[in-house]
């Protein structure tokens, strides 16, 4: 029990040395997130379109 107690000592004291990002900062990642992962299903969904055109277009 001792170990476990000491366990959840240790990982607050970690915890409070944690530098945790700003509201700004998580807001500016999540855009750059949300517009890459935009364009990435865009540049994936043409390349699907472009292989399915050239499939059909062989058979």
């Amino acid at each position: 029990m001792r170990k476990i107690i000491q366990f959840f000592k240790e990982s607050y004291a970690e915890l409070r040395k944690v530098v945790w990002p700003s509201r700004d900062d998580v807001v500016s990642s999540v855009k750059v997130v949300i517009v890459s992962t935009g364009i990435i299903a865009a540049i994936l969904g043409l390349i699907d379109m472009l292989l399915l055109l050239g499939i059909r277009a062989i058979f």
